[in-house]
């Protein structure tokens, strides 16, 4: 089994968030960036898995600049056979996915995984565009993958239930939460991602078709209001005037 795993650097969750240039860019500085969780934990282990059952190949796939090496070297680290960095500043979900699609159309892929999602955009638009562009089957949100020779049964979960899917190789699918328990690299990993292949190269041509045009913070979390359980009037009042939320 050939698999492709998207990933991409993320702020850890514990970062301090500001933005510079009249709140235009995004301030890196003093930053800690992380694997994105649900591409790590969710994709990355799963292909791993799949890898270590039944053999095969798993590659992690980055677009993104130099600074982007050391959470590919983590992928590594955690027991990707290699890696690909698509060279190239990174603004646009369609630009990267263009870049994935063309670098991954020619190499026969068996599927290309994806988390469901970064945890600084929350777009959850990458794996769909790459199916797009590669016209290839597409499942989103997958909390469960088991595969029987080339043939992949897919759980999903669903309003009010759960969905279970079939579909044959090659496939491009998005992991949620369920699909893996994430993974500590050991010393043997670590020492041994260093010399891993990881592969740089120059971008294909694509336009970027989304600009920033202003970044704004959350307003600040005010405090609980306490409501007596017997007073449904003035919940009910709160929820509708001042929450805004009936």
């Amino acid at each position: 089994m050939k698999i492709l795993v998207c990933i991409s650097k993320a702020p850890d969750t514990t970062s301090k968030i500001t933005f510079t240039d009249n709140n235009t860019k995004f301030n890196e500085s003093g930053i800690q960036f992380i694997v994105n969780p649900f591409d790590e934990w969710y994709a990355l282990v799963r292909a791993l898995e799949i890898k270590e059952a039944g053999g095969g190949t798993v590659t992690v796939i980055n677009v993104g600049r130099a600074d982007s090496e050391p959470i590919i070297r983590k992928a590594l680290a955690i027991g990707a056979d290699d890696a690909v960095r698509i060279d190239a500043d990174v603004n646009d979900a369609l630009y990267v996915a263009k870049q994935i699609s063309n670098y991954a159309k020619d190499q026969h892929y068996d599927m290309i995984l994806c988390g469901k999602e970064t945890i600084d955009y929350n777009g959850s638009q990458l794996a769909g565009m790459v199916s797009e562009l590669m016209n290839l089957p597409y499942i989103s949100l997958a909390s469960k993958l088991d595969m029987n020779g080339n043939t992949a049964t897919i759980e999903r979960e669903i309003e009010g239930g759960t969905e279970i899917v079939a579909v044959d190789t090659p496939f491009v699918l998005s992991a949620a939460k369920g699909m893996a328990e994430a993974r500590i690299p050991n010393m043997r990993g670590i020492m041994s991602a260093r010399t891993k292949p990881l592969t740089v190269l120059a971008a294909s041509e694509a336009t970027n078709i989304t600009s920033i045009k202003g970044f704004t913070l959350p307003l600040a979390k005010s405090g609980c209001k306490y409501v007596d359980a017997e007073n449904v009037e003035e919940l009910v009042n709160l929820l509708h005037n001042e929450a805004k939320a009936i």
